[in-house]
């Protein structure tokens, strides 16, 4: 079976930061410095919810360019950051910052 456009995201993402893609509950990708929830544009409304509870700074990583644009709309005035599909982050989170 072809991997999702989600599933190949969260794979390239998790590798670049060294750990595992969680496919259960909580955050797609949890690393020791950041949370991060893959979502395509349908599903970034519910990405706040996922990443609730995290002390860290906390990404949403879109999974092509409509996605990431519907995050950074959604989330412009939160302290939830967003990336690219590729993991570079167009809008740092402020969770977690002191």
């Amino acid at each position: 079976m072809a991997k999702s456009k989600h599933d190949k995201v969260a794979n390239r993402i998790a590798k670049k930061e060294n750990v595992k893609y969680n496919k259960g509950q909580g955050a797609d990708i949890q690393s020791s410095r950041r949370a991060i929830e893959v979502e395509t544009a349908k599903t970034v409304d519910d990405a706040s919810r996922q990443l609730r509870g995290y002390r860290k700074p906390v990404y949403i990583a879109g999974t092509d360019d409509k996605a990431v644009k519907a995050a950074l709309k959604k989330y412009k005035d939160t302290s939830i950051g967003v990336m690219r599909p590729s993991g570079k982050i167009v809008k740092r989170s402020r969770r977690g910052r002191k």
